[in-house]
């Protein structure tokens, strides 16, 4: 039995899935880049901004509203970068309300669908949910569950169908969280939630089929923290990108293409949109 198996339940790793090499972390050295070119992108966003009369500045808000949910380990902040991008093509976009996603994956759902009710009732609209690593993973079964609300969701770099084919640096971050539950430490992640029912439960409603809910899978095989290819949901839309996994939230070139996913979503036929891949 390897390590992960030890932490999390077996049927997190299907047959066919692996865990990234540990030099693969290296690769994620590249976020340094990404982080550069979203730091200069939004500085020229600023100056053109500056230069543009104020009259000029209105932007459009036609478009469906976006709910961003932030990955393992990290917070609504994550995403800041993404929604200032997005708010720029005209998206209404809103925080999950997670500060940090330490804690059981279905209470966080639970956070998320209150909030995806709270967004629709105030837009009277449907919501797309945009969700990094594990905030796909809750986004994909909150679609399932409330395909109602949803209009659509774009994943980035989230390993829906292996949860465990994750870096050796992830599985200590569940280990440790595991352990500060054990000692009476609340609001964290306990070994209930990656080995039991409550992991069997919520792995079990991402991996059912979509009912009228458009889907973008967007992924990079560079990605050092999880396999990439548990990424791609036969039920989406597949759109490959060059860059490290941290990096999907922050890179300028990822956001042009949940834009890009958003638009798409928004306004063709939900079943013209499964079953594709695309490379950019």
């Amino acid at each position: 039995m390897n390590d992960v198996t030890q932490i999390m339940a077996g049927f997190l790793m299907p047959e066919g899935f692996a865990r990234p090499p540990l030099a693969a972390l290296l690769r994620e050295g590249t976020v340094v880049g990404e982080a550069g070119r979203a730091a200069l992108h939004a500085s020229s966003r600023r100056r053109e901004r500056r230069r543009t009369s104020y009259a000029r500045r209105a932007v459009s808000r036609a478009h469906d509203p976006v709910l961003l949910v932030p990955g393992f380990l990290a917070g609504d902040w994550t995403l800041a970068a993404m929604a200032r991008g997005l708010r720029a093509e005209g998206y209404r976009t809103y925080r999950s309300g997670i500060h940090a996603n330490v804690g059981c994956v279905l209470d966080a759902a639970e956070l998320v669908e209150s909030r995806l009710e709270e967004i629709a009732e105030r837009r009277g609209a449907k919501v797309q949910l945009v969700g990094h690593s594990l905030g796909g993973m809750i986004s994909r079964g909150l679609a399932v569950r409330r395909p109602d609300l949803v209009a659509g969701i774009v994943t980035l770099g989230s390993p829906m169908r292996a949860p465990a084919a994750h870096h050796k640096v992830l599985s200590g971050g569940v280990r440790l969280l595991s352990k500060l539950s054990e000692v009476g430490v609340p609001g964290v992640m306990s070994a209930e939630c990656v080995a039991g029912s409550c992991a069997e439960l919520s792995f079990t409603e991402s991996q059912q089929p979509l009912s009228g809910v458009a889907m973008t899978n967007i992924y990079s095989r560079g990605d050092g923290i999880v396999d990439w290819r548990a990424c791609i949901d036969p039920e989406g839309r597949a759109i490959e990108v060059k860059g490290s996994h941290v990096g999907l939230a922050l890179d300028p070139g990822v956001f042009r293409r949940v834009h890009e996913a958003l638009e798409l979503q928004s306004s063709a036929p939900v079943s013209g949109t499964r079953g594709l891949v695309a490379t950019a």
